[in-house]
């Protein structure tokens, strides 16, 4: 049995209140980039809807990293198959894969197609007859451990719905990113950072020795540098550009 402490009841409780009513690509990226960060990090996730006969229909690739084409090619036409074939065979339980596993070698990843992936974690829903999925959380800072595995086994429904309410047409590459109008302060950094964390504004004002009115404010000069309206939005523009 896993026990939770506090922190990590506030983040899964966050999480699980802010997935419902997943219905867009851009969505379920920035709900991945939120609290769910904080219980599993991860710089790429592979979403995978199975059609009913569990054979691939569709692959989504949310990434806070860098991808060129050829990374994003690979990751979709054969990582993905490897993962889900690995995670197919594994009982439907939660699966930890690194660079070394075979499956991984096999899609061509010790060859440099995909860089720094080292540690992953893979779970789905695929019940027969019926449309399923399957996600990789890849480039995990650490090997995933069993409290990792859970956390995904109680977000899961969160994602499945989230990846088959997504309209498939609606899915391309990331959005073209403009240039801040300024660069952040050191400041407005370190409140997103703590923000990327999955902090509230009271947690970061004790964190940096601020006040939390402090906090509000840096966020909002930093939502008018980024030209963005949320939390949420800021931290993935941040990532996007390479700023965190």
């Amino acid at each position: 049995m896993t026990i939770l402490d506090k922190r990590e009841q506030e983040y899964l409780l966050r999480t699980i209140e802010s997935g419902v009513g997943l219905t867009e690509r851009r969505q379920l990226f920035l709900w991945t980039q939120g609290a769910f960060q904080a219980l599993l990090p991860h710089e790429i996730m592979l979403c995978v809807q199975l059609d009913a006969a569990g054979t691939i229909d569709h692959v989504e690739c949310l990434h806070r990293t860098v991808l060129d084409r050829a990374a994003l090619a690979a990751l979709k036409a054969r990582v993905a198959p490897a993962l889900v074939a690995r995670w197919q065979a594994g009982c439907a339980a939660p699966i930890v894969v690194d660079a070394n596993d075979v499956a991984l070698r096999a899609a061509g990843v010790e060859h440099g197609l995909v860089h720094g992936l080292v540690h992953g974690l893979v779970h789905g829903n695929a019940g027969r007859g019926a449309i399923g999925t399957v996600f990789a959380l890849l480039g995990m800072p650490s090997r995933p451990d069993t409290r990792q595995a859970y956390f995904l086994q109680l977000l899961l429904p969160y994602l499945h719905l989230g990846l088959l309410r997504m309209p498939i047409a609606a899915a391309s590459g990331n959005e073209a990113l403009s240039t801040p109008v300024r660069p952040l302060s050191g400041r407005e950094l370190a409140v997103l950072d703590g923000v990327r964390a999955g902090r509230s504004n009271d947690e970061v004002a004790r964190q940096l020795g601020i006040s939390a009115l402090t906090v509000k404010n840096h966020l909002q000069r930093s939502y008018r540098v980024l030209g963005v309206a949320n939390r949420a939005h800021a931290v993935a523009r941040c990532l996007a550009l390479r700023l965190l």
